[in-house]
């Protein structure tokens, strides 16, 4: 019997795990996922569980300080993930089978004082650093004026990268036309492969607090409006290039935040093709929904239900508020991992 994620893949979709916790990425790849995605909060989180504590004392005793510990339990939980997940990468030729690695949040925070040219130089140095000798790791970049100004080098370099933080078509379409350039400067584009993250929920988020006049048919359906334009764009893009591997979109953030929503909402929405990098538990609610995917990817709302949305939402106010809030979402976690490490190493210390 074919199982709810099993539709959803049949559909097209590629399934990723939004978490690099063993446990669950074992799980999932039972299920079907074929890669994984990781950030800070994932990393503070499985750290908090102190399943790893033993791990923290080998590498403390090394002399790490918080931040050179927090990156070598990030570097070997990635590899971990990947270890499971390279088979696909195998046998896909480098299309499916990726994990992300986040590049240091820190250089977002709003205590930081680089300039913008600084901080791309420090994105390309440390994606040099982190994706070296290693197949299937996804160099993680978010779409700020820094990690931007550093994609058409770190992906001339020949790193895979995954540019995220995404919310509107300006920044993907900065982000489409760095990373294309890059790749253009490589000897060959055999293994060129990008994916772009754009965050769903959280544009529902801000509408229903900033555009309460939408219609009831309106409301709850901009973060899937402008994902889905962002993958209809992209995919005309690619088409003509004939490149080995696909150039996709990664469908993030697709956890509900309204209790009303079904928590499979963002899940049937973009059933059919590109990549879902999912939550642990919205994969385990669809998984339980006993319901079959079908492709809904490029299915988009009735024309009026459009023409209200474009007139009502201001984008740019939109991006320029999803990202002052992402930042800190992007920053204070890895705050949140180095305030965990210390504790951590507090106690073992005793």
């Amino acid at each position: 019997m074919t199982t709810p994620l099993q539709s959803l893949i049949t559909a097209g979709t590629k399934l990723w795990l939004d978490s690099i916790d063993p446990e669950l990425v074992k799980v999932n790849r039972a299920m079907g996922a074929t890669g994984a995605t990781s950030n800070p909060i994932i990393i503070s989180k499985l750290l908090g569980t102190h399943r790893f504590d033993d791990q923290i004392a080998k590498f403390a005793a090394e002399g790490l300080d918080d931040e050179g510990l927090a990156w070598k339990m990030t570097d070997l939980l990635v590899s971990q993930a990947q270890e499971v997940f390279l088979p696909v990468w195998v046998s896909t030729k480098g299309n499916d089978g990726c994990v992300s690695f986040e590049l240091d949040p820190l250089l977002e925070d709003k205590g930081c004082k680089l300039s913008v040219e600084e901080k791309a130089a420090r994105y390309i140095e440390l994606g040099k650093k982190w994706a070296h000798g290693h197949q299937n790791r996804m160099i993680k970049v978010p779409a700020t004026p820094g990690g931007l100004a550093a994609l058409e080098e770190l992906c001339a370099a020949g790193i895979t990268l995954n540019c995220t933080l995404i919310f509107s078509e300006r920044q993907y379409l900065e982000a489409r036309a760095a990373i294309w350039r890059g790749a253009q400067r490589r000897k060959s584009l055999e293994n060129f492969k990008s994916v772009y993250s754009i965050f769903v929920s959280r544009l529902d988020v801000y509408t229903e607090q900033h555009v309460p006049t939408l219609s009831a048919e309106a409301q709850g359906m901009v973060g899937i409006v402008n994902a889905k334009r962002l993958c209809i764009l992209n995919k005309k893009f690619w088409a003509d290039k004939n490149l080995p591997l696909q150039q996709e979109i990664i469908f993030a953030s697709t956890g509900t935040k309204k209790p009303t929503d079904l928590p499979y909402k963002y899940v049937a929405a973009f059933a059919g093709s590109d990549i879902e990098t999912n939550p642990p538990e919205t994969n385990d609610a669809t998984q339980k929904s006993g319901q079959v995917f079908t492709k809904q990817v490029d299915v988009l709302p009735a024309k009026a239900i459009l023409d209200e949305i474009d007139a009502k939402v201001n984008m740019k106010h939109l991006e320029e508020t999803l990202m002052s809030e992402g930042l800190e979402k992007f920053a204070d976690p890895f705050k949140g991992l180095l305030k965990t490490i210390g504790e951590i190493r507090s106690k073992l210390a005793k």
